[in-house]
């Protein structure tokens, strides 16, 4: 269709030289000229394809017209209210008696109470008592001649004052239009044939590059606009954190590796080899490879016999010690496998094993002291750490859990803590958050005793939801890394995706990372301010 009126524009010009007025035109297929508005529109597509090719120039006519409301088009049709309101009352002196009252079930209350009012004001019908009567013999029903010509035509004869009544009578309403005029182009053509968009390697191989005809490139338009871009909800509240912690007095640990051997992330944290978070169902494990290089040998004697054997006070587990459940490489399940590598580094001070050229790198990573300041006996410093990092679990996914997560990781070691200290430095970190409905559960962790867990309630999905878990660590798992005994530290492993999701008022995690994260809500979304 879109080719057909263009072919006819074409030949209209070719044969006229120009179309002054394109209401004129009869479309393919049609009988009567393009007069509508609807034709005007489909013509109006085909000048814009001619002109982006040159072919033709065109100029934009416009032209306002009128159209019947719905209650303008039953008047011209049925009549105008007044008119009707006259056809149901009797003449005068007939006999038969028609009040008000039988006008208005008659025609209904609407046409009864304009019509009568327009009738008594027309002096087409009077009262005699309670009876309506006419007064005239015949009318001419103006309104409904003025309806039948704003119809065909658009417009009254008798000028804009009529019009402006019958607009506030909301019986017509305006209407805007357009039609066009139409010249011959630079590139004018009777052949709507399109011109070529690219050059192609068979043009070029043929040759017929050289005769074809190549669409104008307009190096002056503009281009699509350039968005920036934006950070994830998960990362504005990430940099909250840090800065919470930084604020703190924190120092961060160096989180980089996502795969750790079974000693790391499990046996040095006192986590038994038989305890169920090893097994296939809760940990990703590797296939290739598959073991990892040896731990330090001296330390790992010391974990492996106190799993075994007991020792600094503890039974240990009396159950058999397994090298190769210890050397297996897997997906690190918290990070708190880095936080038992610092913590390890860290007392090496306490071992004796810290030469000067490794204290200020040490230093910088647990947040210490200067070694220029004066020395702690047995060489313990307190420290606090963190990270923010990724985990992964072999979770189930629903609307809180993933299967890959993010993981806010902390522990301050120092000597007399309690678990007082625990609950009241978590109050406060939370706090600067604007998390303050919090909830703490007593737990089990093998690495912490006491153990908490800490619950803040979800304001959309109204129920307590688990943020993190908490502790003091084991002597088990200090002392064998050479702490005194008076060096107790707290640990704690946050969720990042949770506090997010409280944070933004989500209540499905899976709209939070994924393929189902809306990319306006990522650009849109505020920045975070705890």
């Amino acid at each position: 269709m879109a080719e057909a009126i263009q072919q006819l524009v074409l030949d209209v010009l070719d044969k006229d030289g120009a179309i002054n007025d394109t209401r004129t035109l009869v479309l393919p297929g049609q009988t009567e000229p393009a007069s509508s508005q609807d034709a005007q529109i489909i013509i109006l597509g085909a000048l814009n394809s001619l002109s982006s090719r040159e072919m033709i120039t065109y100029t934009t006519q416009e032209t306002l017209t009128h159209v019947l409301t719905p209650e303008g088009a039953s008047i011209a049709l049925n009549g105008s209210h007044e008119a009707r309101v006259w056809s149901a009352v009797p003449a005068k002196g007939e006999g038969s008696t028609v009040t008000p009252k039988d006008v208005e079930k008659l025609l209904g209350s609407e046409i009864s109470k304009v019509g009568q009012g327009r009738a008594f004001k027309n002096k087409w019908i009077g009262k005699e008592g309670n009876n309506l009567v006419k007064l005239a013999s015949e009318i001419v029903d103006s309104t409904q001649l003025e309806m039948r010509e704003v119809d065909s035509t658009g417009t009254l004869k008798t000028g804009e004052k009529a019009l402006a009544d019958l607009r506030k009578r909301k019986l017509i309403s305006q209407r805007k239009g357009q039609w066009f005029t139409v010249q011959k182009g630079p590139n004018f053509s009777t052949s709507t044939a399109k011109p070529e968009t690219d050059l192609t390697v068979d043009m070029l191989t043929s040759g017929a590059w050289k005769t074809s005809t190549f669409k104008k490139y307009n190096f002056e338009a503009e281009g699509v606009p350039t968005s920036g871009g934006a950070l994830h909800p998960l990362l504005k509240v990430r940099d909250e954190f840090r800065s919470i912690f930084l604020e703190m007095g924190f120092a961060e640990m160096p989180t980089s590796s996502f795969v750790e051997s079974g000693f790391w992330c499990f046996d040095s944290l006192y986590v038994p080899q038989q305890h169920p978070a090893r097994e296939v169902q809760d940990t990703f494990y590797l296939s290739d490879p598959s073991t990892s290089l040896p731990p330090p040998q001296e330390y790992y004697k010391r974990v492996a016999r106190v799993h075994e054997h007991g020792g600094y006070g503890s039974t240990g587990y009396r159950a058999p010690w397994n090298d190769a459940e210890s050397r297996k490489l897997l997906l690190r399940t918290h990070t708190t496998a880095s936080s038992a590598a610092m913590l390890w580094k860290l007392a090496a001070r306490c071992r004796g094993e810290v030469d000067d050229s490794k204290e200020d790198e040490l230093a910088t990573h647990s947040g210490a002291t200067s070694k220029n300041q004066t020395q702690i006996k047995d060489g313990f410093r307190p420290a606090k750490l963190f990270s923010i990092d990724r985990v992964f679990r072999n979770e189930t996914m629903d609307a809180t859990h993933l299967a890959e997560f993010q993981q806010v990781e902390g522990v301050v070691a120092d000597r007399g803590l309690t678990l007082a200290d625990l609950i009241g430095f978590m109050r406060v970190f939370f706090k600067k958050m604007g998390i303050e409905n919090l909830r703490f559960k007593p737990a089990y962790n093998p690495y912490t005793e006491p153990s908490l867990e800490i619950f803040a309630f979800h304001p959309h999905l109204r129920k307590w939801v688990e943020i993190g878990n908490s502790g003091m660590f084991r002597p088990e798992m200090l002392e064998p890394m050479g702490f005194p005994k008076d060096v107790h530290v707290h640990g704690w492993g946050l969720s990042l995706e949770r506090p997010t999701m409280i944070r933004y008022g989500i209540s499905n995690i899976r709209t939070l990372v994924g393929h189902k994260v809306s990319i306006e809500g990522v650009e849109k979304t505020p920045a975070v301010r705890f």
